[in-house]
């Protein structure tokens, strides 16, 4: 399976592409997507960019699905309401390609790739590296997209191991709620 993280941003949108195969995770690719050079255009023509840029790299890499942070109120108003527009264009890409979308808080990448919810931005890109056996320190965008990647990478996996456990048991099939959720509904 191939999994795309996305690392949301107006100004640079994080990417990271890996393969999950027999549970080993393999590095594919990663970068960022950048609208800085647009900082003074108009809106809409920063959330086309960011739509383009993700539809090519769904066309570049072919991914099996994808996995989004999900954006928290920040301090200013004004730039969470950006970021979710930014957010919006990025998954209305996904959506576009017919891709499932998972959806994750920082706090769920950081537990899973470092053990930690509160990790700073250098031990998540550290963590990364070691996880995937890179030969450097990802940038911070890319590693947060990648540690999306990883996260969705662990979520699949316990939900099949879930819903095997209670297929054996007997406690019916759990199968159709995996699938819904691999298929990015809220529950």
């Amino acid at each position: 399976m191939r999994i795309l993280g996305i690392d949301p941003g107006l100004r640079t949108t994080g990417f990271g592409v890996l393969d999950v195969e027999a549970g080993t995770l393999r590095y594919v690719a990663s970068g960022t997507i950048s609208t800085g050079h647009l900082a003074t255009t108009a809106l809409p023509a920063r959330l086309q960019t960011l739509f383009q840029g993700v539809a090519e790299v769904v066309q570049c890499y072919q991914p099996h699905c994808a996995a989004v942070e999900i954006v928290f109120v920040n301090v200013n108003p004004q730039s969470t309401l950006l970021l979710g527009q930014a957010r919006g264009a990025l998954i209305a890409a996904l959506v576009q390609a017919q891709l499932p979308v998972a959806e994750y808080t920082a706090l769920q990448m950081k537990q899973a790739v470092v053990g930690y919810g509160r990790a700073a931005k250098p031990q998540v890109q550290e963590m990364v590296r070691r996880l995937l056996d890179l030969p450097g320190v990802p940038g911070p965008d890319a590693a947060d997209a990648l540690g999306l990647a990883i996260t969705h990478a662990h979520a699949g996996r316990s939900l099949q191991l879930l819903a095997a456990a209670q297929t054996a048991e007997g406690k019916g099939d759990v199968a159709g709620r995996t699938s819904s959720y691999k298929r990015g509904r809220s529950r």
